[in-house]
């Protein structure tokens, strides 16, 4: 199948349970979650459910009714940025901002008149903590961080930024994308008033799922208006979770893969996944150092990143490192932007994008070790 490096756009291989569970269910019970009460139904209900109640449990949060299942990281950042932002409030965020979350700011910026300060942070990914406390002000409604840079890796301060935002009782919410399932989160602990997660990354799961874990009590407005299931005479939106959040048909068959993802991890260990991927970082860090006229991006510690690593070579586009592990080696890795313009900006690649490598789970130094040795040839041409 070739060397997979790309597991910061989406994660692969999957545990052959995930495959397995979405076939079975494809298969033997088909039917919606919410909609009947007859047995099928209702085992649909549970699954969904339990996969609720996994989610919860892998960021020790306690309500599963306040897990909100999506069709992705990108519509449960604007659910939770539409659902509070009003007309005229101040948003502070990162430097290092997806587009997920920066295309849908400056929307706002545009539509609603929004005001944004984007927090400066170093060309490593180190954001200053004071920084923030400074630039909060008293329309101030929203923080908002990634808690990785899927461009530089560099892990946020998030636990620092929660106590800043409880403090002046602003929500605060994170963008886990490239976290949740590969880095221990305690949403209590890192005092985290809304999760975004993506099930096709770290959390090893089927695409088209994702979801915000709710630690907040203050109002989100829906997205979207339509048939929940329940209440059926009632002219709006429920006003109770997750049908106030949730409308529609859900990927029940993707959350049922999604389940059986975060039973693997579960069995695993965010800890034993967490460890291993930091030694492959590890690893990779230190080999791509015998690369001729490389510059590597980002903290050199695999202690400060997860597994994201982008670079670029001299005299080389990243286009045609790319296409070269590809065609030649059978190595996928991606080039370009990465959906992060200011993330590059910030290390001023913003014209010439870079090669980016996410390794996951199920790489091993074996294959970090090939793809060194590819890339000392294409280097050397």
């Amino acid at each position: 199948m070739g060397i997979y490096l790309d597991n910061a756009a989406t994660s692969y291989p999957k545990p052959n349970d995930v495959a397995e569970a979405v076939y079975e269910f494809m298969i033997n019970n088909g039917t919606t979650s919410g909609r009947g009460s007859y047995k099928k139904a209702m085992e649909s209900d549970r699954l969904v459910y339990e996969a609720r109640k996994l989610i919860a449990d892998l960021c020790n949060f306690d309500d599963p009714k306040r897990v909100i299942f999506t069709s992705n990281i990108t519509e449960s950042l604007n659910l939770a940025m539409y659902g509070i932002l009003e007309e005229g409030d101040h948003v502070i965020t990162s430097s290092l901002e997806h587009n997920a979350v920066w295309r849908c700011l400056k929307t706002l910026e545009r539509d609603k008149n929004i005001s944004i300060t984007q927090i400066p942070a170093s060309k490593e990914g180190y954001t200053d903590v004071s920084d923030i406390r400074k630039s909060i002000r008293a329309n101030t409604k929203l923080i908002i961080f990634t808690h990785a840079s899927n461009v530089l890796g560099t892990i946020q301060p998030i636990r620092e930024i929660g106590e800043i935002a409880k403090e002046h009782n602003i929500p605060f919410l994170v963008d886990a994308a490239q976290t949740f399932g590969a880095y221990p989160i305690d949403i209590k602990k890192y005092n985290i008033d809304i999760l975004a997660f993506t099930g096709h990354k770290s959390l090893l799961g089927p695409m088209g799922t994702g979801g915000l874990v709710l630690n907040y009590n203050g109002n989100i407005n829906p997205l979207k208006s339509g048939g929940t299931g329940g209440d059926s005479a009632y002219e709006y939106q429920p006003d109770y979770y997750p049908n106030k959040l949730e409308t529609g048909t859900l990927n029940v068959s993707g959350i049922v893969g999604l389940r059986a993802a975060l039973k693997y991890i579960k069995q695993e260990g965010v800890e034993n996944i967490h460890s291993k991927e930091n030694e492959l970082v590890k690893y990779a860090l230190k080999e791509l150092t015998t690369i001729p006229n490389i510059e590597v991006y980002g903290p050199k510690d695999s202690d400060k990143i997860i597994g994201v690593v982008s670079f670029n070579i001299k005299d080389k586009r990243a286009e045609y490192i790319s296409f070269e592990l590809d065609s030649k080696f059978n190595i996928m890795v991606r080039s370009g932007l990465h959906c992060a313009p200011n993330a590059h900006d910030l290390i001023g690649t913003k014209e010439i994008g870079a090669v980016r490598i996410g390794i996951g789970y199920f790489n091993s130094t074996d294959e970090i070790q090939t793809f060194i040795d590819a890339l000392k040839i294409i280097a050397q041409k």
